[in-house]
């Protein structure tokens, strides 16, 4: 059988175990534009467990695009908390902005205006214009290319960008239009998800493309798909200040670019310093720094750089007013404190109750 037989048999299979076998989530429940997008922007990088009660809540302040466009960074950035990668959130405010400026608030229809507009790449272009749009656009995500690598027994390298541009084009030949295309979609992401698995042995017996599969044919499935090793991670030891006074602990924004960008910290330097260091360190704060002790150590991955932190608990006879000081329930609900310093806020807190 010919890759092109495979694929045209192959899609309308999905649509039907789709229509059969969907999951009830909230974005496909109610699958307009701005649910769609919201969705899929908190699902780059986040499992769909995880994302649920961020997308609820958030939806629930900001339920749609002119709510979105008018919210403040912060109270934008405190919703976000906790979902990582940051940037996502600024750039979903910056293209409601957009929209509302130049859209008569209503997100494009096809997947090229789409992808003009921040955050918004091939995929999540995609996604919007086939599944709220009906467009005929194949959105490829990693669940979508391991299928149809399995699919066909094709050896591209999926890390390599061509492979997933090729395999859109692919499927381009082939796609539907208006509900079908929604439905496709959604069941190749689907059939990625719970079926044709990554990490481990695909759930043949259950898929219905498996008369179909040329690595099932082949009894192949595991060698599927192929991908080349990611770079090796960068180390950066850092340490953390966590500066008191009384119950009141200090924060500062970070800088206006690179990582974590203009959310709030506990101050830190890098390097791993000593005790005596970290005193100096402070000093330079100008918080009259009274004594400094080991709070533990923490580390956060990152995409491309692992940090690796020592934490010093320092007492203050001062406050500076180049930092921000406030107590850990303050800055619990009001501050966006990233994932990757909330082992110190946890700490702060502990100390505050103590």
């Amino acid at each position: 059988m010919k890759n092109t037989e495979r694929i045209e048999k192959a899609l309308p299979a999905v649509i039907i175990w789709y229509s059969l076998n969907r999951r009830s989530l909230p974005w496909r429940d109610d699958p307009t534009p701005y649910h769609i997008w919201i969705s899929e922007i908190m699902l780059q990088q986040t499992r769909i467990e995880a994302v649920i009660p961020y997308y609820r809540r958030f939806l629930q302040e900001l339920p749609d695009i002119p709510a979105l466009a008018a919210v403040p960074e912060d109270r934008l950035l405190k919703l976000w908390e906790g979902l990582g990668y940051y940037s996502r959130a600024r750039n979903l405010k910056k293209t409601a902005e957009i929209v509302m400026a130049q859209h008569n608030g209503m997100l494009p229809r096809k997947a090229e205006a789409l992808k003009k507009l921040p955050g918004i790449g091939d995929y999540t272009a995609a996604s919007i214009a086939s599944i709220a749009y009906g467009e005929s656009e194949p959105a490829v995500d990693g669940n979508v290319l391991r299928l149809i690598m399995r699919l066909l027994a094709l050896p591209d390298d999926i890390a390599d960008p061509r492979t997933k541009k090729e395999t859109a084009e692919l499927l381009r030949s082939y796609y539907p239009s208006g509900r079908e295309a929604s439905l496709l979609t959604e069941g190749l992401m689907e059939l990625g998800e719970v079926i044709c698995l990554p990490n481990g042995s695909p759930l043949c017996s259950s898929c219905p493309l498996r008369s179909l599969c040329l690595a099932h044919e082949k009894g192949e499935e595991l060698c599927f798909p192929v991908k080349s090793a990611p770079k090796e991670r960068r180390i950066e030891e850092r340490t953390i200040l966590l500066l008191h006074s009384g119950r009141r602990f200090a924060i500062r924004k970070r800088p206006a670019s690179g990582i974590l960008a203009r959310l709030w910290e506990f101050p830190g330097v890098e390097g791993r310093l000593s005790a005596a260091q970290a005193l100096q360190e402070a000093e330079k704060l100008g918080v009259c720094p009274l004594s400094s002790e080991p709070c533990g150590t923490a580390k956060h991955i990152f995409t491309h750089v692992e940090w690796r932190m020592t934490g010093y608990l320092i007492s203050c006879a001062c406050e500076a007013d180049s930092l921000l000081w406030l107590s850990p329930e303050e800055i619990s609900a009001g501050y966006s404190i990233p994932t990757a310093l909330r082992f110190w806020q946890r700490k702060a807190e502990e100390v505050s109750r103590s």
